[in-house]
């Protein structure tokens, strides 16, 4: 399980990149880059053999990248946003008109060096659980990337439903929030029910013990 290429492109200008083993990763990530349809910020996943492309596009940067099947897709995503982070802080501005492989000697080393801590670091997929899954981790669907190559039409494969599931956890919480107040205010009626019952009983045996109801006995 492992991540094997990495790429950051504007557009499709390819910025830096870097690969683990020879292969024609590279060729295959400039089709993609150059399918993905519109400009707006997106996530898919794109599966070739037993390999699948993912691909993080935010604020007109694309960063891509070839992982086994068998590593799922949290750990890619993580790392995809991790490299996006470290990119902007990086080059700032720069990046609107970098030229292309401006940023490669430089920052492939940074490639290198956080594709090798996603795929052997055990802690790097235990603090994305820890957060939460992380912002990046979207529902994608995988299309066979003969497919998206062999069709000349534009690419609509992302499903994302970040903002659906964003809305489904608000109302459960929303939910949750109401279903615990109103046990509470059950649980704090019954309380004052049990109090009043247990006075009522023992005016009752006052009044019994006392010989009358205004316990004229015990009053004396």
């Amino acid at each position: 399980m492992s991540i094997l290429y990495s790429l950051v492109a504007r557009g499709s200008v390819a910025l830096a990149e870097f690969s683990t083993a020879t292969t024609n990763a590279g060729a295959t990530a400039r089709q993609i880059l150059e399918k993905l349809p519109g400009n707006n910020d997106s996530n898919a996943s794109y599966s070739q053999d037993r390999y699948i492309f993912h691909v993080k596009r935010t604020d007109g940067l694309t960063i891509l990248c070839m992982a086994d099947d068998t590593l799922g897709r949290r750990i890619p995503f993580a790392f995809l946003e991790d490299i996006h982070q470290r990119f902007v802080k990086t080059y700032g501005r720069a990046i609107i008109s970098a030229p292309a492989y401006a940023m490669n000697n430089e920052f492939s080393r940074v490639l290198s060096q956080q594709m090798d801590h996603y795929t052997n670091d055990p802690n790097a997929d235990r603090i994305n659980r820890l957060k939460g899954e992380m912002s990046q981790v979207r529902n994608v669907m995988i299309e066979n990337i003969d497919k998206v190559l062999d069709r000349g039409d534009r690419l609509e494969l992302l499903v994302d439903k970040t903002s659906a599931f964003q809305g489904n956890a608000f109302r459960f919480k929303k939910q949750s929030r109401r279903y615990r107040n109103t046990i509470w205010w059950r649980n704090v009626k019954l309380t004052f029910m049990l109090v009043f019952l247990f006075l009522i009983t023992i005016y009752i045996i006052l009044a019994f013990v006392c010989h009358g109801p205004l316990l004229p006995s015990c009053l004396k």
